[in-house]
């Protein structure tokens, strides 16, 4: 589901990349990102802008199948960028992308990666903002930056990654992980500051509706810790208890689609 309209998120695009551009202001662009193992800044950089391009791409040409990412993860030439260049070349990537997705209008359809035909591209709009967000708070890790994340953004990107973690992808048996259902296996998440949501594992596959109940684990703590959480990112302020591999284990399999090259 989605929450927030479709004009909010392609404002948010452009948003999210000037807050995220404000952040490495004047830092060292050759400065490791410990949450993107293998980068350095200006790499985290080139990655968001190469995302903004491909979906315009995609939306732009309302293709029917899948585009090459090569600019989104072959990242090995950018290991000295020029500030100068790159954050000029960043902005008007989502500036760009912004303006394609408003001019197509949510419900052009294109193709997406969750989706076996082409589909409304209301799906890149929304994408694309919580790819930025996400990715601001890497560049915010690395450069000892403050992250905020506004409440009703951090509620729909929780839900955003709550809908992939319902995929078949998250839940159908892998040889090298452990088997995600199973009896009495419920999740409860609490953010502190904008409500609770719950996720049934005990069926076919799993089940998430706002709200709570008594569960196996529980995650609790602020929706933008939560979601950085989510992430697999540092979030010192969540506090988990009862079954914390049943919590890893889902947030492992839930985030299948961030182990594909076009993350």
């Amino acid at each position: 589901m989605t929450s927030l309209s479709f004009e909010r998120h392609c404002d948010e695009i452009v948003a999210q990349t000037e807050r995220l551009t404000a952040q490495v202001h004047g830092a060292d662009l050759s400065a490791p990102v410990l949450t993107c193992p293998g980068w350095n800044l200006g790499q985290l950089l080139r990655h968001v802008g190469g995302d903004h391009r491909w979906a315009e791409e995609i939306v732009r040409t309302r293709a029917t199948g899948p585009v090459p990412d090569d600019q989104v993860n072959d990242l090995g030439a950018y290991t000295d960028e020029d500030a100068s260049v790159l954050i000029p070349w960043l902005a008007e990537g989502a500036a760009r992308l912004s303006a394609t997705l408003r001019e197509a209008g949510p419900d052009a359809r294109a193709w997406n990666p969750s989706a076996d035909c082409p589909a409304p591209v209301a799906f890149w709009a929304r994408r694309m903002t919580y790819e930025t967000v996400v990715h601001r708070a890497d560049a915010a890790l690395a450069t000892g930056a403050p992250f905020r994340l506004d409440a009703d953004l951090a509620v729909e990107a929780v839900e955003e990654w709550l809908e992939y973690a319902t995929f078949p992808e998250a839940f159908e048996p892998r040889p090298d992980l452990p088997d995600l259902l199973g009896p009495g296996r419920t999740l409860h998440f609490d953010a502190t500051d904008a409500g609770a949501w719950a996720v049934d594992l005990t069926g076919e596959r799993p089940v998430w509706r706002a709200g709570s109940d008594g569960a196996a684990a529980t995650a609790r703590g602020p929706v933008a810790d939560l979601l950085l959480y989510f992430y697999q990112r540092p979030a010192p302020a969540v506090e988990t208890k009862g079954d914390t591999a049943l919590l890893d284990l889902w947030r492992t399999r839930a985030g299948f689609w961030l182990e594909a090259p076009a993350e």
